[in-house]
């Protein structure tokens, strides 16, 4: 058994797939299935069960994929131990986070990034789906919310701050809301997942409101808001990212400024903060750095 073996098998896991573990192990498919064919020979256990469909673990392979993954982890860390004496990010950082968050702050994260540092390349994944880290093969994933128990390492990144915004067309039909409780009155526009599921909470000072009103829309993507609130068909609670290109045409006005909706705090995830490699280290500090220049303030109407 050796190290390339494991590499095979482990891939293999991952992509679930021969086919994509020979593309991006740059061989043939033949040769993967006859590695793994070799490795479980040695073994003396069936790692894979394999139909024309699907690929699957054993109960055994199962475990012995676990080990592998820590095994690797450990050579990669060891031969990061040895870049870290020349300190700049090398190699390919692979990189998950949700579509919208992707487009709106990640991608020119990776820009300037990739500009900064030159031996470095990104493998990125924009997506929906909540990516398994570890067992995907992803360096780090950038995570919007509060996080769930796991056994991944994790560091606050930023927050992302929301605000309250209407078209000018729709307070000239239908007036600004004279405090929070008018908002009820009002046709709400409402992002539809993740930490704003249930309705909006509202803070001013020590003082909380819960708004629960029916919506006039409700969608789970905050362009989709964005564009409804700026068509004037209501009130709409965005993150302040989303709404600032908007305000600053005059397609948006801020209402109840006073009031501040729930942040939402923004994670990097990892697998283990003991031996991050140059690559997830710098990337993960540069996005620090970077955030608060994509976190638009709330400017004056």
């Amino acid at each position: 058994m050796d190290l390339n073996q494991l590499r095979a098998f482990v891939k293999i896991v991952q992509t679930r797939s021969y086919t994509r573990a020979a593309d991006e192990l740059q061989t043939q498919k033949g040769h993967l299935s006859r590695t793994i064919s070799q490795l479980e020979r040695e073994l003396g256990v069936k790692l894979l069960e394999r139909t024309t469909r699907t690929l699957s673990l054993t109960e055994v392979g199962r475990e012995i994929f676990e080990r592998a993954v820590g095994i690797l982890a450990a050579v990669d860390e060891t031969r990061d131990l040895a870049q870290r004496v020349h300190g700049e990010p090398r190699g390919v950082l692979r990189l998950t986070c949700g579509t919208e968050f992707g487009m709106l702050a990640v991608s020119g994260w990776i820009n300037s990034y990739l500009q900064r540092y030159p031996d470095v390349s990104v493998d990125a994944d924009f997506t929906s789906r909540i990516i398994d880290v570890v067992h995907e093969g992803f360096d780090l994933a950038i995570r919007l919310g509060p996080l769930q128990e796991s056994r991944l390492a994790a560091r606050h990144i930023g927050t992302l701050s929301y605000g309250l915004y209407a078209a000018p067309a729709y307070v000239a039909r239908h007036g600004l809301p004279a405090d929070v409780e008018a908002l009820s009155s009002h046709a709400l526009l409402l992002f539809s997942t993740g930490s704003h599921r249930s309705g909006w909470r509202l803070r001013r000072n020590d003082r909380e409101v819960r708004i629960d009103s029916p919506a006039r829309l409700r969608v789970s993507n905050s362009f989709a808001v964005r564009n409804a609130a700026v068509a004037a068909l209501g009130i709409a609670q965005l993150p302040r990212i989303v709404a600032a290109a908007a305000q600053s045409a005059g397609d948006l006005v801020p209402i109840l400024r006073d009031w501040e909706p729930e942040p939402v705090p923004v994670h990097a995830v990892f697998a283990s903060s003991r031996y991050l490699t140059p690559k997830v280290r710098r990337f993960i500090d540069h996005a620090s750095a970077q955030f608060p220049t994509t976190n638009y303030p709330l400017a004056t109407a």
